[in-house]
């Protein structure tokens, strides 16, 4: 008998969450899975065919995966892989590898070009395909990690949305990982034993922003153990008027608020246990 590791169960209760939560998927849905041969995606696949079997709405899950041309690429792999999961699947080949190479100066990162030219090819395929959703594997650590390079290098206080409509109105991308944590990724990675394909274009690049971001809230995290679980439930826990954005909340024209001091304190500093500790309610992704 069959019995589903607790690896497993840990993370689809949480994309069940995320999926639940956000609307990601609804009935009569084609969800094109973006394959890249990494942990995430592979990861992101194998759940979803679990959820399309349980799952009390009826979907259509189609694997795609861009053949960028890097070079020493197995081909084969992720076909073979994709058979061995009876997931009907499309292979899109262009050389994004030649055209990032040539348009980033040395020792520029890649990251920013090559996530371009990948979301404009995807994109179209997902339209030739009739896929009302595209699925991607970025999970809560990726958010995060977004969320601090957008305050650090951009002035921007935004991160990676659960579901995000293009700017043509053709697509709806999801991420169903959202509330899902790296280290379980891995973890789940590991013991299913995936045929990992290694990228050679950021993963030849060590000096990264992101990879910087990275090690720096897991030293964080050494004396702050909820950092992460904090992070993630402060972006979803916005308060506009405390914030210095008059686009978003009417400074210059306020009214008489309703409420105690205490009230106020209470709406920007959160709740406070008998010890003196803020104790926000975290999302579980720990």
């Amino acid at each position: 008998m069959f019995v589903e590791s607790k690896i497993k169960t840990k993370l689809l209760r949480r994309m069940g969450e995320a999926i639940e939560d956000f609307g990601m998927i609804e009935e009569g849905d084609r969800v094109m899975v973006c394959l890249s041969g990494g942990k995430d995606s592979y990861t992101l696949l194998d759940l979803l065919i679990d959820v399309r079997d349980r799952a009390p709405v009826q979907f259509d899950i189609l694997a795609v995966n861009l053949d960028q041309k890097q070079p020493n690429f197995p081909a084969h792999v992720l076909p073979e892989y994709l058979h061995s999961r009876r997931v009907p699947f499309r292979i899109v080949e262009s050389d994004t590898y030649s055209a990032v190479k040539r348009l980033v100066p040395e020792g520029k990162t890649y990251c920013s070009v090559c996530a371009r030219l990948r979301r404009g090819i995807l994109y179209q395929t997902a339209v030739e395909e009739k896929c009302t959703k595209i699925a991607l594997g970025h999970h809560a650590d990726d958010i995060i990690n977004t969320f601090l390079l957008n305050i650090f290098f951009v002035g921007q206080l935004k991160a990676m949305p659960p579901v995000l409509r293009s700017d043509d109105g053709r697509n709806t991308i999801i991420r169903p990982l959202a509330y899902c944590r790296e280290r379980d990724i891995t973890e789940f990675a590991a013991q299913k034993e995936f045929p990992i394909i290694p990228c050679d274009l950021c993963g030849s690049q060590t000096n990264l922003k992101r990879a910087r971001v990275k090690r720096l809230i897991t030293d964080l995290e050494k004396e702050i153990p909820h950092i992460r679980a904090s992070m993630l439930t402060a972006m979803g826990n916005v308060s506009p008027s405390h914030l210095l954005d008059p686009n978003h909340f009417d400074f210059k024209n306020l009214r008489a608020r309703v409420g105690s001091v205490e009230d106020e304190l209470d709406a920007a500093l959160g709740h406070a246990d008998p010890d003196g500790e803020l104790t926000p309610a975290l999302v579980s992704i720990g």
